[in-house]
């Protein structure tokens, strides 16, 4: 019985630790913090301190111009240790004509999305995750500055909201590039390999190469081109591209030719 009631003591006592520590963890968005609000109306809320001073005054003249002109109501909050949290519903009047930026430097990424549903007309779902990945990245962040990743952020949304939607985010970061000319650079090295006839009768190999081509069509094409020709209309990368996917092809060929005839012949 003595070891039963100090089991129950000790069950009780870390209950309570339980539910205090889940009270204080709870995030203060959950219920709204009105002081933090502006006294005047405004679409921007920058308790982090992430731009300048000019830099929210003409951020907020363009966003209200943008909102008067289009009907697009686009909104920033940038939030540190306190939020309004669910006070900005009344005073910004969301609905669902309305994004909202969220910048936090606390997380991994900067940048978040709170997007209307007007907008996945025009900008599906797979454009939002994008989107915080290039602008909201730490690196793209320590690069350019959270001022900067808010800004181009906004930007890219207005250029494709005037272009009348976008599957994709437009222009083509170097990171990006750089996987699709290693995609295409393996892409060809598949396709030279498979094309190795296995007797002197066959200059290439067509069986095996189709074979393989879901494999090299997918890192060539898929990966290598298509992200490309969907963001920019530039020719520069899709020829680096199909350049590398040719040299490597013949590389390939020819070693493995080679390595597959001195095989033959010992």
């Amino acid at each position: 019985m003595g070891e039963l009631k100090t089991i129950c003591i000790y069950m009780k006592r870390l209950i309570l630790i339980l539910f205090f520590s889940i009270t204080l963890c709870l995030p203060a968005s959950a219920s709204g913090n009105i002081d933090l609000l502006p006294e005047q109306q405004t679409p921007i809320i920058d308790l982090a301190k992430s731009l300048s001073e000019n830099q929210r005054d003409d951020l907020e003249v363009s966003l209200n111009n943008y909102e008067n002109e289009t009907g697009w109501k686009i909104k920033v909050l940038t939030q540190f240790e306190q939020t309004p949290g669910l006070a900005i519903r009344e005073f910004w009047n969301i609905d669902e004509t309305t994004l909202i930026l969220i910048a936090d430097p606390r997380g991994g990424n900067l940048l978040n999305f709170n997007v209307g549903e007007a907008y996945f007309a025009l900008l599906p779902r797979i454009f939002w995750v994008e989107l915080q990945n290039r602008y909201g990245n730490q690196f793209y962040v320590k690069e350019h500055g959270e001022d900067g990743s808010i800004i181009d952020s906004i930007n890219t949304v207005k250029l494709c909201l005037s272009k009348g939607g976008c599957n994709v985010v437009p222009g083509l970061p170097k990171e990006q590039w750089i996987w699709t000319f290693a995609t295409s650079l393996l892409g060809g090295l598949i396709a030279g390999a498979a094309a190795v006839p296995k007797n002197s009768n066959e200059f290439i190999a067509w069986k095996w190469l189709l074979l393989m081509s879901p494999l090299w069509i997918m890192l060539f094409g898929v990966f290598g081109i298509a992200p490309i020709i969907t963001r920019t209309n530039e020719i520069l990368p899709v020829s680096r591209n199909i350049v590398s996917f040719i040299t490597c092809s013949i590389i390939a060929y020819i070693l493995t030719r080679n390595a597959t005839q001195k095989k033959l012949q010992e």
